[in-house]
C-alpha cells in the first residue's frame, strides 16, 4: 500500500477477489470443469461485486470471454 495516497486502502478493497475480473459459473451450479457443453454464467466485477454480464453455450465459450478481457488488456500496453 502508497503511504502517500490517502485512498489507497480503499482502492485495494475495491480490486475483486484475488485479482479475477471476470468469471464463469455453470448454469445449474456444481463445479466449474464438469459437464463442458452445459451452459454458464458470465460475470463481471463492477468494483463493488460480480454481475451478470450474459451467458456462454459452453465451457469452452465462457473461458474465451474470460481470457478476452486479459488479451485486449496486454494489445492496448
Amino acid at each position: 500500500m502508497d503511504a502517500d495516497d490517502p485512498l489507497a486502502a480503499y482502492n485495494k478493497r475495491r480490486r475483486p477477489p484475488m485479482d479475477i475480473w471476470r468469471r464463469h459459473r455453470p448454469v445449474n451450479g456444481g463445479a466449474g470443469h464438469l459437464r463442458p457443453d452445459e451452459p454458464r454464467v458470465l460475470e463481471e466485477w463492477d468494483d463493488f461485486t460480480y454481475q451478470v454480464a450474459g451467458t456462454a453455450p459452453d465451457l469452452a465459450a465462457a473461458q474465451r470471454w474470460v481470457t478476452e478481457l486479459v488479451l485486449d488488456d496486454d494489445s492496448g500496453a
